[in-house]
């Protein structure tokens, strides 16, 4: 099986957008394998105009955040913040611990 390197929960800097929207932090709260997407809190909100219907005869306008390509997004690093790649290590008695390839710090998870 193999281990996944971004998990719901992790906190993930964004790589790319406008340069208002790079860098900023978010923690992801779905991931999407089939589509290799996520999805992160604050991150790329998308409007949508809804017409009234009977379960919302107020009808309006739903801000909601909208699925990013995983490769879009970093594993921000525990150490320092910033964005890092992951590795994945094997302790004495083989179990697999997903680590900082910046700082080497244990990411949690």
């Amino acid at each position: 099986m193999a281990m996944a390197k971004i998990k719901k929960g992790d906190t993930v800097v964004l790589l790319v957008g406008p340069k208002e929207q790079r860098g900023r932090t978010g923690e992801v709260l779905k991931v999407l394998p089939k589509e290799n997407k996520v999805v992160v809190s604050g991150l790329k909100l998308a409007k949508r105009h809804r017409k009234p219907t009977q379960d919302n005869p107020q009808g309006g306008i739903d801000t909601f955040e909208a699925p990013i390509h995983i490769s879009n997004v970093a594993l921000a690093d525990p150490k320092t913040g910033k964005a890092t790649r992951v590795k994945i290590v094997a302790d004495k008695d083989g179990k697999k611990s997903r680590v900082a390839a910046k700082s080497g710090e244990k990411i949690s998870g």
